[in-house]
């Protein structure tokens, strides 16, 4: 509808409203007499569906203007929330972004003690081993110790419990240890019978007592076993053999490596598995307590001194003398000793020479981590008598008499090394003039010239070793050694002796008896008495001149340890083989030989 149309019949609508009361009015009072009937003509028509169509209209603009309101009211209802959820989005954005924080925090917080946790559990489960393991040593150590503490010393007991036999072919009327230089020739009764013997007597008691005073460490060590004769000492009941010192001495050391020992232990001369330390000296596995042959040796009181630096050792002892002697044809114009003196504690049936002065010992042994063991040294031996020299005179006289004094020595040198994991190879050599008594046969060390001045003997001992590990528990070993003795022989020019060979193994001594059996003495009792030792029946009878000029041995054995705990112990037992051979000097009969067969066993029970 256009605006010109809206506007004429908005004219026609207020014309006709303004006419419409006034006619109503005459038409009701009119009425009032009468009814009169209007009929609507088209225009009114017209008006009127004009008039509803333009109330229809504003009905409907209100409606819309109704409508219009109410969304605006709920547009700004809707921005009014929008706002609102804009503003509570922000605080809950922010309060998530707070959140968030709060929650890596708390994350963080829960990571760290979690960490802390875990490393709580770590310390609390290294805690509780801790206090396991040291409630377990302390009961161990309480239980087991190790040793026996005592103020400020500790002790730790040594000992070894053995049974141990020995078979000869050849007797010697010796027990497990074999006197090598006495294998009987063959014209001695003893050549021809064996023996068996079992022993206790090798079974050793011992202990090592230790003091750490800051600047030295001080130690005392012995041991003792039953290897020993008394006056009253037999095998035919009680077997009462006596204890004897075998090892004891005491020992101040410091830090720098410096070490000093004093008392009785195994010479210097002896090879040592680390250094020249006391207690670790390289024994041959046998079970023969007199050890091998061209094993050098001794146990002797003594004064050691050495120094450490890095894997080098060096060390000086002054040990004990003591001279061997053996001549033949000798004049009775000297002495070099006497028979032990009760009095002075001495063995009244032993020999003692008089000792001018120590031997004197000198040793360097270097260690290394992969390539053994080695040695070298030397020692220096003084050998004195007092000589007569108008024992030989027509009338003899001891005016004149005189001190001799001859000097000895030799140079020793050992090796040990390992060829592989499982295998050890030793060579031992130790050589020089009177040095015969550090070798395992006790060759002598000196004879005598016709003037009754000493002549020291030159003499050699060497020994190689293999020894196999194959197994922690066995150990396989190979021995092979020798002693040799060099005669030494002079031609006498004195009085009625002229012409005479005096001296060691002089070849005018008569060996034919050698290999000839000869019988046993005659009994001096017919009720079978005993009698004095070595008197018939135990007196096989041999007469021999020759003298000794070798001792061969040829070993092999194993030991095998059964069990072996460090809290209760270990057994092991042994087996050893043995070929002994003696060989003489040749004589006016030529050179006779002895040979032995021994066969040891042994069971051992050593204390952890």
């Amino acid at each position: 509808m256009t605006k010109q149309l809206m506007a004429a019949v908005a004219m026609v609508l207020i014309a006709g409203s303004v006419s419409v009361p006034a006619q109503t009015t005459t038409k009701t009072s009119k009425t009032q007499k009468r009814v009169v009937k209007h009929v609507e003509s088209a225009t009114e028509r017209e008006i009127r569906e004009l008039r509803e169509q333009m109330q229809s209209q504003q009905a409907q603009i209100n409606a819309l203007k109704s409508q219009n309101a109410e969304k605006d009211a709920k547009l700004a209802t809707a921005a009014a929330d929008a706002q609102s959820a804009n503003a509570a989005a922000a605080t809950a954005t922010a309060t998530a972004q707070s959140v968030s924080s709060s929650v890596q925090a708390n994350a963080d917080a829960v990571s760290t003690l979690n960490s802390t946790v875990n490393d709580l559990k770590a310390s609390n489960s290294g805690l509780a081993q801790t206090i396991s393991d040291t409630k377990k040593d302390l009961t161990e150590k309480i239980e087991s110790p190790l040793a026996i503490h005592y103020k400020g010393v500790t002790i730790t007991p040594v000992a070894f419990f053995a049974a141990e036999s020995v078979y000869r072919s050849r007797a010697t009327a010796s027990d497990i240890a074999t006197p090598f230089n006495s294998t009987p020739f063959m014209n001695s009764g003893q050549a021809h019978v064996s023996e068996f013997n079992f022993s206790g007597r090798q079974s050793r008691l011992g202990g090592l007592f230790e003091g750490n005073a800051g600047t030295f460490k001080l130690a005392g060590y012995f041991e003792a076993d039953f290897l020993s004769a008394g006056v009253t000492s037999n095998s035919n009941q009680s077997n009462s053999y006596t204890l004897r010192q075998r090892v004891i001495y005491g020992q101040a050391a410091t830090q720098s490596g410096f070490t000093v020992s004093g008392g009785q232990m195994w010479s210097l001369v002896t090879e040592t598995k680390k250094g020249t330390d006391n207690r670790t000296e390289n024994l041959p596995m046998t079970v023969d307590p007199n050890y091998h042959v061209g094993f050098s040796w001794a146990r002797q009181p003594a004064i050691r001194v050495q120094q450490k630096i890095g894997g080098l050792t060096a060390a000086l002892s002054l040990e004990e003398a003591q001279i061997i002697y053996s001549a033949t044809n000798a004049n009775a114009n000297f002495f070099l000793g006497n028979a032990g003196t009760g009095g002075g504690l001495y063995n009244a049936t032993a020999n003692y020479s008089d000792n001018i002065a120590p031997d004197i010992i000198v040793k360097f042994a270097y260690d290394t981590k992969h390539y053994g063991h080695y040695e070298v040294g030397g020692l220096t031996r003084f050998f004195r008598d007092r000589y007569y020299p108008n024992q030989t005179l027509a009338t003899p006289s001891a005016s004149g008499a005189q001190n001799d004094t001859k000097v000895g020595g030799g140079f020793l040198a050992n090796a040990r090394f390992p060829v592989t994991h499982f295998a050890d190879i030793g060579i031992h050599t130790l050589g020089g003039t009177g040095v015969g008594r550090y070798g395992t046969s006790t060759l002598p060390d000196t004879t005598v010239h016709p003037d009754g001045t000493l002549a020291p003997i030159k003499a050699y001992q060497g020994l190689f070793s293999v020894e196999l590990h194959p197994t922690k528990k066995l150990d396989i070993f190979g021995y092979a050694g020798g002693e040799y003795a060099q005669r030494t022989v002079y031609l006498s020019t004195v009085g009625t002796d002229a012409g005479k060979l005096v001296g060691y193994a002089p070849v005018s001594v008569a060996t034919s008896g050698c290999n000839t059996e000869t019988l046993p003495s005659v009994p001096t009792s017919g009720l079978g008495s005993i009698g004095t030792a070595g008197g018939a029946p135990y007196d096989p009878s041999a007469s021999c001149g020759a003298a000794t000029r070798a001792v061969l041995e040829g070993t092999a054995g194993f030991t095998y340890r059964v069990y072996s705990n460090p809290r209760f112990g270990r057994l092991q037992y042994q087996g050893v083989y043995s070929y002994l051979k003696r060989e003489a000097w040749t004589g006016l009969s030529g050179a006779p030989n002895a040979t032995n067969n021994m066969v040891f066993t042994g069971m051992r029970y050593y204390i952890p």
